[in-house]
């Protein structure tokens, strides 16, 4: 991530003492925070093998395999607070780390989204599940559009990253506890929905914020 990116996300978590902690250890071991966003998108395609293989696999596996994913997605997150704390606070930012900030975070939505349509084992679920991931990459679009027109770019929900990666975690938790019922599937659809519907608004409110914004000027 660069040292002055154009937006950044407001993550109460930055100024926790954890975050600022494990950021300062990075720094000092001098990690470099584009190393840090590809090891994001490492962890967004684990998250996406345990739920791919989780279908083929029983009850008792599947439990595993779920709450990799759950991790998985966490760590995801993990990674996209720290490059940007390193980058920006550390002062370890390049002129390339815009580009490893974005397209890695691109990646990674549809890799932790799209598998659970597999994963549910029901019909139309790979359907849904291919729309809520393009959902989320329009959301993204959409804010980078206004960057590009020279608005302040949005991060409004109510389907934005985080909460996209929080309905996807507890999906994944809950789908886990209830696999020995077989109704991890059902679980996993519904959170697929939820998404499709969440990011659907999403865009609709931030093309109509960018919309508004231009008529104003």
């Amino acid at each position: 991530m660069s040292a002055t990116p154009p937006a950044r996300r407001p993550l109460k978590t930055r100024d926790t003492a954890w975050a600022r902690g494990l950021a300062h250890w990075l720094v000092a071991r001098r990690v470099a925070p584009n190393h840090i966003s590809l090891a994001s998108l490492g962890f967004a395609a684990l998250g996406a093998i345990a739920m791919l293989a989780s279908p083929a696999a029983p009850p008792g596996v599947r439990f595993w395999l779920y709450l990799a994913a759950a991790v998985c997605i966490q760590l995801r997150l993990l990674c996209n607070l720290l490059d940007g704390m390193v980058a920006v606070e550390g002062g370890l930012g390049s002129r390339s780390g815009d580009v490893f900030n974005e397209v890695p975070d691109r990646l990674a939505d549809p890799l932790l989204i799209v598998p659970a349509g597999y994963a549910c084992g029901l019909a139309w679920g790979p359907e849904l599940a291919w729309t809520a991931g393009l959902l989320a990459l329009l959301t993204a679009y959409i804010r980078a559009l206004g960057g590009t027109l020279g608005l302040p770019q949005s991060f409004a929900g109510p389907m934005a990253k985080p909460h996209r990666m929080a309905a996807m975690t507890i999906a994944l938790i809950t789908a886990a506890l209830l696999a020995p019922w077989g109704l991890d599937g059902v679980v996993l659809m519904l959170a697929l929905i939820m998404i499709v519907i969440g990011a659907s608004v999403t865009a609709v409110r931030r093309t109509r914020a960018i919309l508004a914004a231009l008529e104003a000027r």
